[in-house]
Protein backbone atom coordinates (compact mmCIF):
# COMPACT_ATOMS: atom_id res chain seq x y z
CA UNK A 1 0.00 0.00 0.00
CA UNK A 2 1.33 3.38 -0.78
CA UNK A 3 1.76 6.19 1.83
CA UNK A 4 -1.72 8.55 1.77
CA UNK A 5 -0.88 12.42 2.45
CA UNK A 6 -2.95 14.29 4.46
CA UNK A 7 -4.08 17.48 2.08
CA UNK A 8 -5.24 21.20 3.84
CA UNK A 9 -8.10 21.60 1.78
CA UNK A 10 -8.67 24.84 2.20
CA UNK A 11 -4.67 25.45 1.05
CA UNK A 12 -6.11 23.27 -2.04
CA UNK A 13 -8.88 25.95 -2.54
CA UNK A 14 -6.67 29.41 -2.61
CA UNK A 15 -4.08 26.78 -4.69
CA UNK A 16 -6.77 26.21 -7.09
CA UNK A 17 -7.74 29.89 -7.21
CA UNK A 18 -4.65 31.30 -7.42
CA UNK A 19 -3.07 29.10 -10.03
CA UNK A 20 -6.03 29.76 -12.02
CA UNK A 21 -7.36 25.97 -12.11
CA UNK A 22 -3.62 24.72 -12.52
CA UNK A 23 -3.13 22.96 -9.21
CA UNK A 24 -6.59 21.82 -9.78
CA UNK A 25 -5.74 19.45 -12.21
CA UNK A 26 -3.20 18.43 -9.44
CA UNK A 27 -5.19 17.47 -6.69
CA UNK A 28 -7.63 15.85 -9.13
CA UNK A 29 -4.85 13.75 -10.18
CA UNK A 30 -3.75 12.45 -6.63
CA UNK A 31 -7.11 12.43 -5.23
CA UNK A 32 -8.27 10.04 -7.65
CA UNK A 33 -5.31 8.13 -6.80
CA UNK A 34 -5.80 8.71 -3.19
CA UNK A 35 -9.26 7.84 -3.08
CA UNK A 36 -8.50 4.48 -5.13
CA UNK A 37 -6.33 3.45 -2.49
CA UNK A 38 -8.23 4.06 0.61
CA UNK A 39 -11.33 2.53 -0.74
CA UNK A 40 -9.89 -0.44 -1.49
CA UNK A 41 -9.66 -0.52 -5.19
CA UNK A 42 -6.04 0.64 -6.12
CA UNK A 43 -6.55 -1.64 -9.68
CA UNK A 44 -9.21 1.39 -11.06
CA UNK A 45 -8.38 3.59 -13.23
CA UNK A 46 -5.48 5.96 -12.03
CA UNK A 47 -5.91 9.43 -11.95
CA UNK A 48 -3.66 10.50 -14.88
CA UNK A 49 -6.39 8.94 -16.79
CA UNK A 50 -9.37 9.85 -15.57
CA UNK A 51 -8.40 13.45 -15.84
CA UNK A 52 -7.41 12.50 -19.90
CA UNK A 53 -11.00 10.74 -20.54
CA UNK A 54 -13.01 14.23 -18.54
CA UNK A 55 -11.05 16.59 -21.16
CA UNK A 56 -11.53 14.06 -23.89
CA UNK A 57 -14.98 13.58 -23.10
CA UNK A 58 -15.56 17.33 -22.86
CA UNK A 59 -16.36 16.77 -18.83
CA UNK A 60 -18.82 13.99 -19.00
CA UNK A 61 -16.49 11.58 -17.57
CA UNK A 62 -15.84 13.95 -14.59
CA UNK A 63 -19.38 13.78 -13.62
CA UNK A 64 -19.69 9.95 -13.97
CA UNK A 65 -16.33 9.51 -11.94
CA UNK A 66 -17.84 11.61 -9.43
CA UNK A 67 -20.63 9.50 -9.08
CA UNK A 68 -18.63 6.60 -8.56
CA UNK A 69 -16.56 8.20 -6.08
CA UNK A 70 -19.71 8.83 -3.80
CA UNK A 71 -20.29 5.32 -4.19
CA UNK A 72 -16.29 4.38 -2.77
CA UNK A 73 -16.94 7.02 -0.02
CA UNK A 74 -20.03 5.34 1.41
CA UNK A 75 -17.89 2.03 0.94
CA UNK A 76 -15.12 3.84 3.06
CA UNK A 77 -17.27 5.29 5.77
CA UNK A 78 -21.05 3.70 5.45
CA UNK A 79 -22.24 7.71 5.96
CA UNK A 80 -24.96 6.93 3.46
CA UNK A 81 -24.70 7.33 -0.50
CA UNK A 82 -23.20 10.26 -1.85
CA UNK A 83 -23.07 9.66 -5.46
CA UNK A 84 -26.21 11.80 -6.18
CA UNK A 85 -24.85 14.65 -4.38
CA UNK A 86 -21.57 14.42 -5.85
CA UNK A 87 -23.75 14.41 -9.68
CA UNK A 88 -25.94 17.14 -8.76
CA UNK A 89 -23.22 19.84 -7.48
CA UNK A 90 -20.92 18.88 -10.46
CA UNK A 91 -23.78 19.58 -12.65
CA UNK A 92 -24.46 22.55 -11.60
CA UNK A 93 -20.27 23.65 -11.10
CA UNK A 94 -19.85 23.07 -8.07
CA UNK A 95 -17.07 20.11 -8.53
CA UNK A 96 -14.77 21.63 -6.35
CA UNK A 97 -17.32 21.57 -2.95
CA UNK A 98 -17.21 17.59 -4.43
CA UNK A 99 -13.82 17.81 -4.09
CA UNK A 100 -13.61 19.10 -1.10
CA UNK A 101 -16.14 16.30 0.79
CA UNK A 102 -14.18 13.64 -0.64
CA UNK A 103 -10.50 15.01 0.02
CA UNK A 104 -12.02 15.32 3.39
CA UNK A 105 -12.45 11.80 3.76
CA UNK A 106 -9.49 10.95 2.44
CA UNK A 107 -7.91 12.73 5.49
CA UNK A 108 -9.20 10.82 7.36
CA UNK A 109 -7.65 7.42 6.45
CA UNK A 110 -3.86 9.18 5.59
CA UNK A 111 -1.14 7.55 6.28
CA UNK A 112 1.83 10.95 5.97
CA UNK A 113 0.12 13.35 8.34
CA UNK A 114 0.64 17.21 8.30
CA UNK A 115 2.06 19.47 10.45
Amino acid sequence: MREIKERNIALCIIFSIITCGIYTIYWYIMMVNDLNEVSGHPEDTTGGMVFLLTLVTCGIYGWIWLYNAGKKVDEMDGTGDNSILFLILAIFGLGIVDYAIIQDKINKHATVQTV
